[in-house]
């Protein structure tokens, strides 16, 4: 090949490279919209997402309290280890921008007064007073309550999206978990029979 025949085709390199790059974002849409719509034919339900943390020690916790919330006089107490040691806990993250959990809240209340687990509440990137207005609003369920207004625990319990709950059982280890807000049916299917096991095992 003569050197004229080089410098031909030398200037087409890098505009085939420009070429690629600027077609890659449409190749990363392309193959991600393949994704979502498998998922979406697969009929999977989303709150059906594994959590690599279920049979392993929950992380601790050492959340200040929501300052201001009080039930009977009494300033809710900060939500810590010691506010589940030893106790079949359901730790539910929420926050009061969230529409589902306010969807989800009646239901919280409920299962507030089932004597067999302790319900307490990770505030998750939430404003204190607009926290206060929603459980003033719709109830307290929670017997602790910590604040998590940068999400480091909610990484640390691997969140997904809120509003979530998990089952803790005494000895600390993860039982359950219910991505998006309970409804009526994953009370009755899932969250009840983990915890009439759990109840169970304990007995």
């Amino acid at each position: 090949m003569s050197d004229d025949s080089r410098q031909d085709v030398a200037p087409a390199q890098p505009g085939r490279r420009r070429l690629l790059i600027a077609f890659l974002p449409l190749v990363l849409f392309i193959a991600l919209s393949g994704v979502f719509l498998y998922q979406l034919g697969s009929g999977k339900d989303a709150s059906e997402i594994p959590s690599v943390l279920i049979g392993t020690r929950a992380p601790s916790l050492d959340l200040p309290p929501l300052e201001g919330l009080s039930a009977g006089g009494v300033p809710v107490p900060a939500l810590t280890d010691a506010a589940i040691e030893g106790r079949l806990s359901l730790v539910n993250v929420w926050a009061s921008w969230c529409v589902p959990c306010r969807q989800e809240h009646p239901i919280l209340l409920e299962l507030s007064r089932d004597p067999r687990v302790e319900l307490v509440g990770i505030n998750y990137k939430d404003k204190n007073e607009n926290a206060l207005r929603f459980l003033r609003e719709l109830g307290n369920p929670f017997s602790a309550v910590g604040v998590d207004p940068a999400g480091k625990a909610a990484i640390d319990w691997g969140v997904y999206g809120i509003p979530e709950t998990y089952l803790v059982g005494p000895d600390g280890t993860i039982l359950f978990k219910q991505i998006g807000p309970f409804t009526l049916e994953s009370l009755r299917d899932k969250l009840l029979p983990a915890i009439e096991k759990a109840t169970a095992s304990a007995g």
